[in-house]
């Protein structure tokens, strides 16, 4: 079963999120060989997030938290922030329905929340944002695709690891449907 949340919550979330996304990302991100690349931990907590709160919650928390990053740092880069955005939403989408809220995290919602970070990452860093900065920078093609992958790779590990970890252990601290009974 999922859950709704107010209007307030929905906000309150985004900006944890966005405040979560920025700091870890400016400051937990281990850099690469390849320029303006590097493995990052933030989108564990972003795909958490859009688990958590729903969709909409993750794609502003991304984008936003991305913008807030590229703003202290590189300078606006919106197919990139774009992307951030693009993950949230599609991890959010795609685990819309799960029991979590209610300590259910089996084995098939730890693989359906898997699988989520896999599709999110591959449209967010093979397609939104390389194609973003083909068409929006005009960047060479080549360099676009290799940062696009590393980004999907390192990206999609990262988010897998650590997003299953804390979403178990946060499982572990909700009550599960049914588990108490009244005696009589």
């Amino acid at each position: 079963m999922t859950r709704t949340h107010s209007p307030v919550t929905q906000v309150v979330a985004i900006g944890i999120g966005a405040a979560l996304f920025f700091v870890l990302g400016r400051f937990a991100a281990i850099p690469t060989p390849i320029p303006n690349t590097s493995i990052n931990i933030q989108y564990a907590i972003l795909a958490v997030f859009a688990v958590l709160y729903g969709p909409l919650v993750g794609a502003l928390a991304g984008f936003i938290g991305h913008l807030l990053i590229d703003v202290t740092g590189y300078g606006i880069w919106l197919s990139w922030e774009l992307a951030s955005g693009v993950f949230g939403l599609v991890v959010g989408v795609l685990l819309v329905r799960h029991a979590i809220a209610d300590g259910e995290f089996g084995r098939s919602v730890a693989a359906r929340f898997c699988l989520a970070v896999v599709v999110a990452h591959a449209l967010a860093w093979l397609l939104v944002a390389p194609l973003g900065d083909v068409l929006m920078y005009s960047e060479p093609a080549s360099k676009v695709w290799a940062q696009g992958s590393l980004a999907f790779l390192s990206n999609t590990i990262t988010a897998c690891v650590l997003g299953v970890v804390i979403l178990s252990v946060y499982a572990r601290t909700r009550t599960r449907t049914g588990s108490l009974s009244h005696d009589l």
